[in-house]
């Protein structure tokens, strides 16, 4: 078994991977836990209830470990500053979901990180089966400042400064600090007494007994604030904060995408066709919607692919595609916000912790509709980047090819001098046939636009 790489900060256990199989380890410094989450039923509430992922034990030799259980390996890992408004605060939610039914239980959740979350048939799953213990009447909840700095004041400053925001928690891997988010909010937050109280008081709070003589101070809490149903108190009460906050009511200029287009209806028909025969012709087990927008053309892939990634720079595109796979209950497609110019990098510990998103984008199909002339014109990449791209995550390509002549193109080069002499199908199809064995072309009608598919034979 090999050790994955971001599993090691929990002394209770870790994760390992074997071909295609996950294991994770349960150390006999956790069994006394692990024995209540069993026996109180905590473990088949959150199963049932399609919570968590359920395990099988195994006998699979490992000297470190009390118990080795076997779970489900997820189609695809998606990181919480890769998550649209939505998407973090549906997982919140479900944390917290958790905090309660573990309570009633006679159990508490001993960490409240956004990692332990992860995207699965179209809604969130708690996948760390070691985040509970025995609840200590008396004892606070440990958890709290990690659910504020990784789930509520990222949705507060997505909410009220911008929607972006949430793409900074990859530059705080343990959440933000709670002293900028206090700095960065708005002032008539100070107003509101949740926000007044999770935010601003809790940030003066670690200020003032963590910076003494470069030592924390410990800070002595009388047990009976901390009861069992004072915690039940305390979740419900966040619960209620965290979904009362809004999105606002943010538009740009891609989340109205397909109201903009320049070819007809007949047009739209007909690339939705292409598109479909290819990827019948490819069976992929997993394929990739680079641009995704509103995730038009990845309900087309995923008619055929088990599982398809879809990736888009716009939070407002990503925001909706996610409620439109929650209303129409679609397990296979995986909404994501990323800059394919600034993907998400390896971070962490020796950069290995997390695993950067062109690591995770490896398909059997990548697709990128209307997509090209924002990477060459729009962010002067030569065709040749672009093509190695493509080729470095997948061996069959389709790709929309769009002209100089076309009206998209031409509003991008209505403000700039056109530096882009190598710009055209002709040179396209070069740069990717040094990739690709392969080069089919299917001319768009009513359209200046090429569907090219490329493939490795």
């Amino acid at each position: 078994m090999q050790r994955n790489t971001g599993s090691f900060r929990d002394p209770s256990g870790t994760v390992y991977h074997q071909d295609d199989r996950i294991f994770r380890t349960v150390n006999a410094s956790y069994k006394e836990h692990f024995e209540a989450f069993i026996k109180t039923g905590l473990y088949d509430r959150l199963v049932k209830a399609e919570c968590i992922l359920p395990f099988k034990e195994t006998d699979m030799p490992c000297e470190e470990a009390w118990k080795v259980l076997e779970i489900e390996k997820l189609p695809i890992i998606t990181y919480p500053y890769e998550w649209s408004f939505q998407q973090l605060k549906d997982a919140a939610l479900l944390t917290l979901r958790i905090q309660k039914a573990a309570l009633e239980h006679g159990m508490i959740l001993k960490d409240a990180s956004a990692y332990n979350i992860q995207f699965y048939k179209g809604k969130p799953v708690f996948i760390d089966l070691l985040s509970f213990e025995k609840y200590k009447e008396g004892t606070p909840w440990i958890a709290y400042r990690q659910y504020i700095s990784h789930f509520y004041a990222p949705l507060l400053l997505m909410a009220k400064v911008d929607l972006c925001s949430g793409s900074l928690l990859r530059n705080f891997l343990d959440g933000f600090p709670l002293d900028f988010v206090s700095k960065s909010l708005p002032l008539r937050t100070r107003l509101s007494p949740m926000i007044q109280l999770h935010i601003h008081m809790h940030a003066k709070m670690i200020k003032k007994y963590e910076n003494t003589k470069g030592r924390a101070e410990k800070v002595e809490i009388r047990s009976k604030r901390f009861s069992a149903a004072s915690h039940q108190t305390m979740a419900e009460g966040l619960f209620d904060a965290t979904a009362s906050i809004k999105r606002p009511g943010q538009t740009t200029e891609w989340g109205d995408y397909y109201n903009d287009l320049n070819y007809d209806d007949s047009g739209f028909q007909e690339k939705k066709r292409i598109v479909e025969e290819i990827c019948i012709r490819v069976a992929p087990q997993v394929a990739c919607d680079f641009g995704a927008n509103l995730g038009e053309f990845s309900r087309v892939l995923a008619k055929h692919a088990k599982t398809v990634l879809a990736p888009d720079i716009d939070p407002v595109a990503v925001e909706r595609n996610y409620l439109l796979t929650k209303k129409n209950k679609e397990e296979n497609i995986y909404p994501i916000v990323q800059d394919l110019c600034n993907p998400s990098p390896g971070i962490g510990w020796r950069n290995q912790e997390r695993d950067s998103f062109f690591d995770r984008a490896k398909c059997d199909l990548a697709m990128g509709l209307a997509l090209i002339h924002h990477l060459c014109i729009g962010n002067n990449l030569p065709l040749d980047f672009v093509a190695d791209l493509f080729a470095s995550v997948s061996g069959n390509v389709i790709l929309e090819f769009v002209p100089k002549e076309d009206s998209q193109v031409q509003r991008l080069l209505s403000a700039r001098e056109d530096i882009f002499p190598d710009y055209d199908l002709a040179h396209c199809i070069e740069a990717f046939s040094r990739h690709f064995q392969s080069c089919e072309q299917f001319p768009i009608s009513g359209s200046t636009r090429t569907i090219l598919f490329f493939c490795r034979r």
